[in-house]
């Protein structure tokens, strides 16, 4: 797992493409001045995939996302891994960018994953993702057995606990590791924390799904998937889709500072995921999972 200094020295390399210069004019109360913002950077990403079907290789659009570029190769891993199509990190024997010779008006927004061998994708159950903004998320499905990943299992009741003290710090402890979004205040983050309220790992990115991808690419790139000794921690709401995520990534808690939706609700309370929102100062709602908090 990379310390704090590495990420620091990560997130620093990527603040020249993940952000950019922009002119303004600027009206406070009776001045109006010229200056020079900060914007965060949004390009689409598309995601192809090599794959075995009837003993050929074959290579096919699975997705696109519009996203700040940066750790392309984990938000690819990520998104595959989250919606199931695979299941180990020797599923996948490389995530490799297109490049200006894969025919793409600009390849270097194409990443190619080959997909092994011995692994299959079933394209019926991921029609729906062929193209994603970087905020929509699942749409169009009328029940949650509709949307559900094949596979997907309760998270176990015993383990991991987390304290109400440690929840209220968690805000803090991330604005502290957000050096793009002080920048340009336009970037959600996902964080990854473990038991004792230690930062593990952070993601940003302009789409609220896409830094969640991110995150769980890079632990599922390292080998620390299912993370039943985290915590994740959002820096919006928490819908559906960012639910089921963590659910795949075997995530027992997630924390919001934004409102949860009504299919998160109901998907956490099935799943034995804590569901905690509107993480405001001292106050936050627990919309799923008590149990696992301690102290008061």
């Amino acid at each position: 797992m990379s310390n704090a200094s590495d990420m620091t020295r990560d997130r620093a390399s990527n603040v020249t493409q993940r952000s950019a210069a922009t002119a303004i004019v600027r009206f406070q109360r009776d001045e109006r001045s010229e200056l020079t913002d900060r914007v965060a950077i949004e390009e689409p990403l598309e995601i192809r995939v090599d794959f075995v079907a009837n003993g050929e290789r074959s290579v096919r659009s699975l997705s696109i996302t519009m996203r700040t570029p940066g750790h392309d190769e984990e938000l690819a891993a990520g998104f595959l891994m989250s919606e199931g199509l695979v299941r180990s990190a020797r599923d996948i024997e490389s995530i490799r960018p297109c490049g200006p010779e894969s025919g793409a008006h600009d390849g270097n927004n194409v990443v190619k994953v080959r997909i092994a061998d011995h692994a299959t994708i079933s394209w019926p159950n991921v029609e729906r993702h062929f193209y994603a903004t970087s905020s929509c998320g699942v749409c169009g499905k009328a029940s949650l057995e509709a949307l559900e990943v094949p596979g997907l299992c309760p998270i176990p009741r015993d383990g991991f606990r987390f304290t109400v003290e440690a929840v209220r710090m968690l805000p803090a402890r991330l604005r502290a590791q957000q050096s793009v979004f002080e920048e340009t205040g336009g970037l959600h983050a996902a964080a990854l924390f473990n038991s004792a309220g230690e930062l593990l790992a952070i993601r940003e990115d302009v789409g609220r799904h896409n830094a969640v991808d991110k995150l769980l690419g890079a632990q599922f790139f390292q080998g620390h998937t299912p993370l039943s000794s985290n915590l994740l921690f959002l820096s919006g709401r928490i819908s559906f889709e960012l639910a089921q995520k963590a659910l795949a990534g075997g995530i027992p808690m997630v924390v919001a500072v934004g409102a949860p939706s009504s299919l998160a609700i109901e998907l956490a309370k099935r799943f034995d995921i804590t569901l905690i929102g509107f993480l405001r100062g001292e106050r936050f709602n627990v919309y799923s999972g008590e149990w696992r908090l301690t102290g008061n």
